[in-house]
Protein backbone atom coordinates (compact mmCIF):
# COMPACT_ATOMS: atom_id res chain seq x y z
CA UNK A 1 0.00 0.00 0.00
CA UNK A 2 1.14 3.46 -0.68
CA UNK A 3 1.77 5.82 1.44
CA UNK A 4 -0.96 8.51 3.58
CA UNK A 5 1.54 11.66 2.72
CA UNK A 6 1.70 10.30 -1.34
CA UNK A 7 -2.01 8.88 -1.64
CA UNK A 8 -3.46 12.12 0.93
CA UNK A 9 -1.55 14.84 -1.03
CA UNK A 10 -0.80 13.69 -4.81
CA UNK A 11 -2.80 15.16 -7.71
CA UNK A 12 -5.31 12.25 -9.04
CA UNK A 13 -3.35 12.15 -12.23
CA UNK A 14 -0.08 11.98 -10.64
CA UNK A 15 -0.58 8.59 -9.40
CA UNK A 16 2.24 6.25 -10.10
CA UNK A 17 -0.22 3.90 -11.21
CA UNK A 18 -2.11 6.31 -13.81
CA UNK A 19 -2.09 5.09 -17.35
CA UNK A 20 -3.42 6.85 -20.64
CA UNK A 21 -1.92 9.96 -21.94
CA UNK A 22 -0.94 13.31 -19.89
CA UNK A 23 -3.19 15.28 -18.67
CA UNK A 24 -3.14 18.62 -16.27
CA UNK A 25 -3.29 17.38 -12.70
CA UNK A 26 -7.25 16.95 -11.30
CA UNK A 27 -6.75 18.95 -8.32
CA UNK A 28 -8.40 17.79 -4.77
CA UNK A 29 -11.14 20.20 -5.29
CA UNK A 30 -12.22 19.09 -8.94
CA UNK A 31 -11.82 15.34 -7.93
CA UNK A 32 -14.48 16.35 -5.25
CA UNK A 33 -16.78 17.80 -7.02
CA UNK A 34 -16.23 14.58 -9.64
CA UNK A 35 -17.14 12.31 -7.35
CA UNK A 36 -20.11 13.96 -5.90
CA UNK A 37 -21.71 14.99 -8.75
CA UNK A 38 -21.15 11.39 -10.13
CA UNK A 39 -23.13 10.30 -7.04
CA UNK A 40 -25.74 12.72 -7.41
CA UNK A 41 -27.02 11.29 -10.50
CA UNK A 42 -28.64 8.61 -8.53
CA UNK A 43 -30.01 11.25 -6.22
CA UNK A 44 -31.14 13.22 -9.08
CA UNK A 45 -33.17 10.10 -10.69
CA UNK A 46 -35.07 10.03 -7.52
CA UNK A 47 -35.72 13.45 -6.28
CA UNK A 48 -36.06 15.39 -9.26
CA UNK A 49 -39.17 13.02 -10.09
CA UNK A 50 -40.80 13.93 -6.18
CA UNK A 51 -42.90 16.68 -7.89
CA UNK A 52 -44.14 15.04 -10.70
CA UNK A 53 -45.58 11.74 -9.12
CA UNK A 54 -48.84 13.12 -9.29
CA UNK A 55 -48.73 13.93 -12.77
CA UNK A 56 -47.20 11.04 -13.60
CA UNK A 57 -50.04 9.13 -11.85
CA UNK A 58 -52.56 11.25 -13.88
CA UNK A 59 -51.05 10.75 -17.05
CA UNK A 60 -50.57 7.16 -16.88
CA UNK A 61 -53.85 6.04 -15.13
CA UNK A 62 -52.65 5.16 -11.86
CA UNK A 63 -55.80 5.13 -9.48
CA UNK A 64 -53.79 3.90 -6.38
CA UNK A 65 -52.15 7.17 -4.69
CA UNK A 66 -49.50 5.04 -2.74
CA UNK A 67 -48.55 3.21 -6.18
CA UNK A 68 -47.47 6.28 -7.89
CA UNK A 69 -44.29 5.53 -4.58
CA UNK A 70 -43.21 2.60 -7.10
CA UNK A 71 -41.52 5.20 -9.64
CA UNK A 72 -39.04 5.73 -6.59
CA UNK A 73 -39.13 2.68 -4.79
CA UNK A 74 -38.48 0.30 -8.05
CA UNK A 75 -35.81 2.57 -8.96
CA UNK A 76 -34.00 1.77 -5.44
CA UNK A 77 -34.57 -1.65 -5.59
CA UNK A 78 -32.99 -1.98 -9.00
CA UNK A 79 -29.90 0.05 -8.16
CA UNK A 80 -29.57 -1.95 -5.06
CA UNK A 81 -28.95 -5.30 -7.37
CA UNK A 82 -27.56 -3.54 -10.14
CA UNK A 83 -24.93 -2.58 -7.78
CA UNK A 84 -23.42 -6.12 -8.04
CA UNK A 85 -21.65 -5.55 -11.55
CA UNK A 86 -19.57 -2.17 -11.88
CA UNK A 87 -17.17 -2.65 -8.71
CA UNK A 88 -15.86 -6.34 -9.69
CA UNK A 89 -15.80 -5.06 -13.09
CA UNK A 90 -13.96 -2.20 -12.35
CA UNK A 91 -11.60 -4.08 -10.59
CA UNK A 92 -10.54 -6.02 -13.46
CA UNK A 93 -10.70 -3.63 -16.06
CA UNK A 94 -10.16 -0.16 -14.51
CA UNK A 95 -12.50 2.82 -12.99
CA UNK A 96 -12.41 4.84 -16.01
CA UNK A 97 -13.87 2.26 -18.57
CA UNK A 98 -16.42 1.16 -16.07
CA UNK A 99 -17.48 4.35 -15.18
CA UNK A 100 -17.79 5.81 -19.54
CA UNK A 101 -20.33 2.57 -20.03
CA UNK A 102 -22.54 3.18 -17.20
CA UNK A 103 -23.02 6.76 -17.78
CA UNK A 104 -23.83 6.03 -21.66
CA UNK A 105 -26.34 3.56 -20.12
CA UNK A 106 -27.77 6.55 -17.71
CA UNK A 107 -28.23 8.78 -21.07
CA UNK A 108 -29.80 6.35 -22.70
CA UNK A 109 -32.29 4.96 -20.57
CA UNK A 110 -33.21 8.35 -19.14
CA UNK A 111 -34.43 8.91 -22.71
CA UNK A 112 -36.67 5.66 -22.74
CA UNK A 113 -37.87 6.80 -19.33
CA UNK A 114 -39.12 9.90 -21.21
CA UNK A 115 -41.00 7.79 -23.87
CA UNK A 116 -42.50 5.44 -21.92
CA UNK A 117 -46.11 4.76 -23.31
CA UNK A 118 -48.01 3.53 -20.08
CA UNK A 119 -47.49 3.19 -16.08
CA UNK A 120 -46.08 -0.60 -16.18
CA UNK A 121 -43.25 0.37 -18.82
CA UNK A 122 -41.85 3.49 -16.98
CA UNK A 123 -41.61 0.53 -14.14
CA UNK A 124 -39.98 -1.12 -16.08
CA UNK A 125 -37.89 0.91 -17.82
CA UNK A 126 -36.87 2.65 -14.77
CA UNK A 127 -35.59 -0.86 -13.38
CA UNK A 128 -33.26 -1.08 -16.23
CA UNK A 129 -32.20 3.04 -15.86
CA UNK A 130 -31.05 1.91 -11.88
CA UNK A 131 -29.46 -1.36 -12.89
CA UNK A 132 -27.38 -0.36 -15.92
CA UNK A 133 -26.34 2.82 -14.21
CA UNK A 134 -25.50 1.60 -10.51
CA UNK A 135 -22.05 1.97 -11.41
CA UNK A 136 -22.16 6.08 -10.76
CA UNK A 137 -22.86 5.63 -6.87
CA UNK A 138 -20.75 2.30 -6.68
CA UNK A 139 -17.46 3.09 -7.73
CA UNK A 140 -16.86 7.05 -6.79
CA UNK A 141 -15.99 5.21 -2.94
CA UNK A 142 -13.85 2.32 -4.96
CA UNK A 143 -11.99 5.61 -6.27
CA UNK A 144 -11.79 7.38 -3.68
CA UNK A 145 -10.55 4.41 -1.56
CA UNK A 146 -7.79 4.06 -4.15
CA UNK A 147 -6.42 7.22 -2.70
CA UNK A 148 -7.22 7.36 0.68
CA UNK A 149 -7.35 4.91 3.84
CA UNK A 150 -8.74 5.48 7.45
CA UNK A 151 -10.09 8.36 8.68
CA UNK A 152 -8.50 10.70 5.79
CA UNK A 153 -11.07 8.54 4.14
CA UNK A 154 -13.95 9.22 5.99
CA UNK A 155 -13.35 12.82 5.94
CA UNK A 156 -13.11 12.90 1.92
CA UNK A 157 -16.47 10.92 1.85
CA UNK A 158 -18.19 13.43 3.99
CA UNK A 159 -16.72 16.00 1.87
CA UNK A 160 -17.66 14.53 -1.31
CA UNK A 161 -21.32 14.06 0.57
CA UNK A 162 -21.59 17.32 1.60
CA UNK A 163 -21.39 18.24 -1.99
CA UNK A 164 -23.50 15.66 -3.20
CA UNK A 165 -26.55 16.38 -0.85
CA UNK A 166 -26.95 19.92 -2.79
CA UNK A 167 -28.48 18.05 -5.35
CA UNK A 168 -31.34 16.46 -3.15
CA UNK A 169 -31.70 19.88 -2.26
CA UNK A 170 -32.07 21.03 -5.55
CA UNK A 171 -33.74 18.07 -6.94
CA UNK A 172 -37.29 18.73 -6.40
CA UNK A 173 -36.91 22.37 -7.40
CA UNK A 174 -35.51 21.45 -10.85
CA UNK A 175 -39.07 18.74 -11.36
CA UNK A 176 -41.06 21.54 -9.81
CA UNK A 177 -39.33 24.25 -12.32
CA UNK A 178 -39.44 21.88 -15.43
CA UNK A 179 -43.30 21.42 -14.75
CA UNK A 180 -43.99 24.97 -14.50
CA UNK A 181 -42.61 24.88 -17.98
CA UNK A 182 -43.26 21.09 -19.64
CA UNK A 183 -44.64 17.72 -18.58
CA UNK A 184 -43.12 15.39 -16.23
CA UNK A 185 -41.72 13.56 -19.28
CA UNK A 186 -38.88 16.21 -19.72
CA UNK A 187 -37.72 15.89 -16.29
CA UNK A 188 -36.21 12.63 -17.39
CA UNK A 189 -34.60 15.01 -20.76
CA UNK A 190 -32.92 16.47 -17.93
CA UNK A 191 -31.02 13.43 -16.60
CA UNK A 192 -30.11 12.38 -19.78
CA UNK A 193 -28.77 15.83 -20.06
CA UNK A 194 -26.71 16.08 -17.14
CA UNK A 195 -25.60 12.09 -17.89
CA UNK A 196 -24.33 13.47 -20.69
CA UNK A 197 -22.41 16.33 -18.96
CA UNK A 198 -20.74 13.90 -17.02
CA UNK A 199 -19.35 11.62 -18.74
CA UNK A 200 -17.62 14.49 -21.00
CA UNK A 201 -16.01 15.46 -18.29
CA UNK A 202 -15.17 11.91 -16.91
CA UNK A 203 -13.78 11.44 -20.52
CA UNK A 204 -11.66 14.72 -20.90
CA UNK A 205 -10.31 14.87 -16.86
CA UNK A 206 -10.48 11.30 -15.03
CA UNK A 207 -7.45 9.43 -15.02
CA UNK A 208 -7.40 5.85 -14.23
CA UNK A 209 -6.90 5.02 -10.46
CA UNK A 210 -6.83 1.57 -10.06
CA UNK A 211 -3.38 0.21 -9.01
CA UNK A 212 -2.35 -2.17 -11.59
CA UNK A 213 -0.84 -4.45 -9.04
CA UNK A 214 -4.74 -4.61 -7.57
CA UNK A 215 -6.48 -5.83 -10.49
CA UNK A 216 -9.08 -8.90 -10.12
CA UNK A 217 -9.51 -11.49 -12.44
CA UNK A 218 -12.70 -11.83 -14.07
CA UNK A 219 -13.82 -15.44 -12.31
CA UNK A 220 -16.77 -16.21 -10.95
CA UNK A 221 -15.17 -18.13 -8.22
CA UNK A 222 -12.92 -14.98 -7.36
CA UNK A 223 -15.60 -12.36 -7.72
CA UNK A 224 -17.65 -14.66 -5.19
CA UNK A 225 -14.93 -14.93 -2.83
CA UNK A 226 -14.63 -10.97 -3.03
CA UNK A 227 -18.12 -10.33 -2.43
CA UNK A 228 -18.42 -13.07 0.26
CA UNK A 229 -15.70 -11.53 1.83
CA UNK A 230 -16.91 -8.20 2.01
CA UNK A 231 -19.95 -9.01 3.22
CA UNK A 232 -18.98 -11.17 5.97
CA UNK A 233 -16.01 -9.61 7.86
CA UNK A 234 -17.12 -9.05 10.66
CA UNK A 235 -15.71 -5.37 11.49
CA UNK A 236 -17.48 -4.31 8.60
CA UNK A 237 -20.83 -5.95 8.13
CA UNK A 238 -22.47 -4.64 10.82
CA UNK A 239 -21.70 -1.42 9.84
CA UNK A 240 -22.53 -2.22 6.34
CA UNK A 241 -25.69 -3.45 8.06
CA UNK A 242 -26.24 -0.35 10.29
CA UNK A 243 -26.18 1.72 6.82
CA UNK A 244 -28.60 0.14 5.35
CA UNK A 245 -30.92 0.35 7.92
CA UNK A 246 -30.01 4.13 8.54
CA UNK A 247 -30.81 4.89 4.83
CA UNK A 248 -34.11 2.85 4.44
CA UNK A 249 -35.80 5.05 7.09
CA UNK A 250 -34.60 7.84 4.83
CA UNK A 251 -35.71 6.39 2.21
CA UNK A 252 -39.40 6.08 3.67
CA UNK A 253 -39.60 9.63 4.59
CA UNK A 254 -38.74 10.22 0.59
CA UNK A 255 -41.22 7.57 -1.11
CA UNK A 256 -44.13 9.16 1.81
CA UNK A 257 -42.62 12.57 2.00
CA UNK A 258 -44.63 14.58 -0.88
CA UNK A 259 -48.32 12.78 0.31
CA UNK A 260 -47.40 13.49 4.06
CA UNK A 261 -45.40 17.08 3.78
CA UNK A 262 -47.53 18.48 0.33
CA UNK A 263 -50.97 16.90 1.61
CA UNK A 264 -51.44 16.19 4.63
CA UNK A 265 -49.75 18.14 6.19
CA UNK A 266 -50.81 20.92 3.80
CA UNK A 267 -47.15 22.66 2.25
CA UNK A 268 -48.45 22.25 -1.21
CA UNK A 269 -46.39 24.14 -3.46
CA UNK A 270 -43.99 24.59 -0.90
CA UNK A 271 -43.04 20.74 -0.74
CA UNK A 272 -39.77 21.47 -3.06
CA UNK A 273 -38.45 24.18 -0.77
CA UNK A 274 -39.20 22.34 2.47
CA UNK A 275 -37.72 18.84 0.96
CA UNK A 276 -34.52 20.90 0.33
CA UNK A 277 -34.45 22.61 3.70
CA UNK A 278 -34.03 19.00 4.98
CA UNK A 279 -31.52 18.08 2.38
CA UNK A 280 -29.67 21.30 3.70
CA UNK A 281 -29.78 19.83 7.33
CA UNK A 282 -27.79 16.93 5.77
CA UNK A 283 -25.50 18.70 3.87
CA UNK A 284 -24.50 21.06 6.99
CA UNK A 285 -23.66 17.86 8.98
CA UNK A 286 -21.39 16.33 6.34
CA UNK A 287 -19.52 19.53 6.45
CA UNK A 288 -18.77 19.74 9.91
CA UNK A 289 -18.18 16.07 9.75
CA UNK A 290 -15.54 16.52 7.63
CA UNK A 291 -14.02 19.03 9.69
CA UNK A 292 -13.97 16.89 12.94
CA UNK A 293 -14.00 13.03 12.01
CA UNK A 294 -9.94 13.04 11.66
CA UNK A 295 -9.72 14.60 15.41
CA UNK A 296 -11.96 12.80 17.19
CA UNK A 297 -12.51 9.37 14.72
CA UNK A 298 -15.10 8.28 12.52
CA UNK A 299 -16.35 5.55 15.16
CA UNK A 300 -17.00 7.77 18.04
CA UNK A 301 -18.59 10.40 15.63
CA UNK A 302 -20.95 8.35 13.90
CA UNK A 303 -21.64 5.82 17.20
CA UNK A 304 -22.89 9.57 19.04
CA UNK A 305 -24.45 10.52 16.30
CA UNK A 306 -26.53 6.67 16.49
CA UNK A 307 -27.33 7.32 19.49
CA UNK A 308 -28.83 11.00 18.61
CA UNK A 309 -30.62 9.51 15.91
CA UNK A 310 -32.89 7.28 18.72
CA UNK A 311 -33.47 9.95 21.31
CA UNK A 312 -34.58 12.03 18.14
CA UNK A 313 -36.99 9.16 17.07
CA UNK A 314 -38.26 8.69 20.17
CA UNK A 315 -39.57 12.57 20.42
CA UNK A 316 -40.76 12.00 16.56
CA UNK A 317 -43.16 9.38 18.07
CA UNK A 318 -44.31 11.46 21.09
CA UNK A 319 -45.40 14.21 18.54
CA UNK A 320 -46.70 11.92 16.15
CA UNK A 321 -49.21 10.73 18.61
CA UNK A 322 -49.96 13.35 20.17
CA UNK A 323 -53.39 14.74 19.03
CA UNK A 324 -53.25 17.70 16.30
CA UNK A 325 -50.17 17.77 14.93
CA UNK A 326 -48.84 20.26 13.15
CA UNK A 327 -46.24 20.68 10.30
CA UNK A 328 -44.33 22.72 12.73
CA UNK A 329 -44.00 19.79 14.94
CA UNK A 330 -43.29 17.34 12.96
CA UNK A 331 -40.60 19.27 10.09
CA UNK A 332 -37.70 20.74 12.84
CA UNK A 333 -37.43 16.85 14.51
CA UNK A 334 -37.18 15.48 11.36
CA UNK A 335 -34.46 17.79 10.23
CA UNK A 336 -32.97 16.79 13.40
CA UNK A 337 -32.83 13.56 12.92
CA UNK A 338 -31.60 13.77 9.08
CA UNK A 339 -28.76 16.13 10.57
CA UNK A 340 -27.71 13.42 12.73
CA UNK A 341 -27.88 10.74 9.52
CA UNK A 342 -24.89 13.53 7.83
CA UNK A 343 -22.84 12.27 11.22
CA UNK A 344 -23.28 8.35 10.25
CA UNK A 345 -24.02 7.84 6.75
CA UNK A 346 -19.96 8.43 5.00
CA UNK A 347 -18.14 6.95 8.49
CA UNK A 348 -20.33 3.95 8.56
CA UNK A 349 -19.58 3.56 4.61
CA UNK A 350 -15.31 4.64 5.66
CA UNK A 351 -15.51 1.80 8.24
CA UNK A 352 -16.90 -1.06 6.44
CA UNK A 353 -14.86 -0.45 3.43
CA UNK A 354 -11.27 0.01 5.18
CA UNK A 355 -10.35 -3.68 5.46
CA UNK A 356 -10.36 -3.89 1.57
CA UNK A 357 -7.74 -1.81 -0.19
CA UNK A 358 -6.96 -4.43 -2.56
CA UNK A 359 -10.74 -5.26 -3.87
CA UNK A 360 -12.12 -1.93 -2.67
CA UNK A 361 -14.19 -2.57 -6.00
CA UNK A 362 -15.80 -5.46 -5.50
CA UNK A 363 -16.06 -4.49 -1.69
CA UNK A 364 -17.85 -0.96 -2.24
CA UNK A 365 -20.47 -3.02 -5.16
CA UNK A 366 -21.20 -5.37 -2.17
CA UNK A 367 -21.89 -3.09 0.28
CA UNK A 368 -23.54 -0.95 -2.05
CA UNK A 369 -26.02 -3.40 -3.07
CA UNK A 370 -26.80 -4.52 0.87
CA UNK A 371 -27.26 -1.29 1.37
CA UNK A 372 -29.22 -0.06 -1.41
CA UNK A 373 -31.23 -3.22 -1.76
CA UNK A 374 -31.87 -3.53 1.79
CA UNK A 375 -32.53 0.22 2.13
CA UNK A 376 -35.00 0.21 -0.66
CA UNK A 377 -37.31 -2.49 0.54
CA UNK A 378 -37.23 -1.04 4.17
CA UNK A 379 -38.54 2.34 2.36
CA UNK A 380 -40.96 0.65 0.43
CA UNK A 381 -42.45 -1.19 3.53
CA UNK A 382 -42.29 2.44 5.09
CA UNK A 383 -44.05 4.22 1.90
CA UNK A 384 -46.93 1.67 1.49
CA UNK A 385 -47.41 1.62 5.52
CA UNK A 386 -48.49 5.36 5.19
CA UNK A 387 -52.03 5.87 6.85
CA UNK A 388 -52.44 9.93 6.30
CA UNK A 389 -50.07 10.43 9.55
CA UNK A 390 -46.39 10.80 10.13
CA UNK A 391 -46.84 7.49 12.97
CA UNK A 392 -45.53 5.05 10.75
CA UNK A 393 -42.92 7.21 9.63
CA UNK A 394 -41.72 7.95 13.50
CA UNK A 395 -42.15 3.88 14.23
CA UNK A 396 -39.85 3.09 11.39
CA UNK A 397 -37.19 5.96 12.64
CA UNK A 398 -37.16 4.58 15.74
CA UNK A 399 -36.67 0.60 14.66
CA UNK A 400 -34.03 1.37 12.02
CA UNK A 401 -32.04 2.94 14.68
CA UNK A 402 -32.42 0.41 17.41
CA UNK A 403 -31.50 -2.35 15.09
CA UNK A 404 -28.50 -0.43 13.80
CA UNK A 405 -27.16 0.09 17.33
CA UNK A 406 -27.28 -3.78 17.62
CA UNK A 407 -25.34 -4.34 14.53
CA UNK A 408 -22.83 -1.43 15.71
CA UNK A 409 -22.73 -3.76 18.45
CA UNK A 410 -21.77 -6.70 17.11
CA UNK A 411 -18.91 -5.98 14.84
CA UNK A 412 -17.33 -3.77 18.06
CA UNK A 413 -18.21 -6.55 19.97
CA UNK A 414 -20.04 -4.54 22.67
CA UNK A 415 -17.48 -1.96 22.97
CA UNK A 416 -18.76 1.65 21.80
CA UNK A 417 -16.47 4.46 21.28
CA UNK A 418 -13.11 2.80 20.93
CA UNK A 419 -9.88 4.37 20.01
CA UNK A 420 -8.35 1.76 17.81
CA UNK A 421 -4.81 3.93 17.60
CA UNK A 422 -3.68 6.06 20.00
CA UNK A 423 -3.16 9.30 18.97
CA UNK A 424 0.54 10.31 17.75
CA UNK A 425 1.35 6.77 17.16
CA UNK A 426 3.46 6.71 14.24
CA UNK A 427 1.35 4.83 11.11
CA UNK A 428 1.80 4.56 7.08
CA UNK A 429 -2.03 4.25 6.55
CA UNK A 430 -4.65 5.79 8.78
CA UNK A 431 -7.00 3.45 10.52
CA UNK A 432 -9.81 4.12 11.42
CA UNK A 433 -10.42 5.32 15.22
Amino acid sequence: MQSHNSTDTAPVSALPHQTGRHRPPLGSREFIAMMAMLMALQALAIDAMLPGLGQIARDLGVADPNRRQLVVGVFLVAAGLGALVPGALADRHGRRPVLLVTLGFYVALAIGCALAPDFDSLLALRALHAVTSAGVAVLPAAIVRDRFAGDRMARTLSTVSTVFMVVPMLAPSVGQFVLLFAGWRWIFGVLATMGAVMGLWIFLRLPETLDPANRQPILPMTIARNMIRAGLERSASGYMLGSALVFGAMIGYVNCSQQLVAEHFGAGRAFPLIFGGTALSLSLSNFFNARIVERFGARRVSQSALLVWITLSLVQIYFAFSPHQTLLRFMPVLAANICAMGFIGANFSAIALQPFARIAGAASSMQMFVRTLVGSLIGIVIGQAYDGSARPLAMAFLTCGVFSMLLVLYSERGRLFRRLIPPGSPRIAPDLH
